[in-house]
């Protein structure tokens, strides 16, 4: 069996200010956004090409719970109400599927789409968030557009940190 080489991330973010080592590339603005398989629940799975000919905001956070996150999530659910249907907001974590349904029923998220990289870390693996020691993916936010080109990145260099909410947005609304 051939061992392929992940690539290795050091001194670019932290957890609790303990330095991590996340592993993947980095993505970069005018980058194609790397395909991935994660689960909608837990026998379904679905990847990039699940929401073709959309503008996919990507809101990764290692769990849907904590404060951060949820938050986050709660966010970006308000949001959407005010992008339109050519918009889809994906909020991708390593949490089984039965907590992330569990966290939208009580959190009211019903605008949000959770995805799990929970089964091989497919996504963690390839847009570079997956944190080597923990096997959470590190707080990021992606956008990419209907033609699968990534056009905003934001890497969170401290997990419990809030993204730019504002510059998301609107790097968002310039596309819609």
């Amino acid at each position: 069996m051939t061992q392929t080489h992940v690539q290795e991330r050091t001194g670019v973010a932290t957890v609790g200010g303990n330095p991590i080592t996340l592993l993947g590339p980095e993505i970069k603005v005018g980058d194609k956004a790397p395909d991935f398989k994660v689960n909608k629940d837990l026998m379904t799975e679905v990847s990039l090409a699940d929401y073709a000919g959309k503008i996919k905001l990507i809101s990764v956070v290692p769990s849907v719970d904590t404060g951060t996150c949820d938050a986050q999530t709660r966010r970006f659910n308000v949001e959407a109400d005010k992008l339109g249907d050519d918009v889809v907001i994906l909020t991708i974590s390593v949490d089984l599927p039965f907590a992330q349904s569990r966290f939208c029923g009580a959190a009211g998220i019903d605008k949000v789409i959770t995805l799990s990289d929970y089964k091989n870390r497919s996504f963690g693996q390839a847009y570079g968030v997956l944190i080597k020691e923990i096997q959470l993916d590190q707080r990021a936010i992606f956008i990419v557009d209907a033609d699968d080109t990534v056009r905003y990145v934001e890497y969170l260099t401290e997990m419990k940190n809030h993204p730019d909410y504002e510059a998301a947005l609107s790097a968002l609304k310039e596309l819609v």
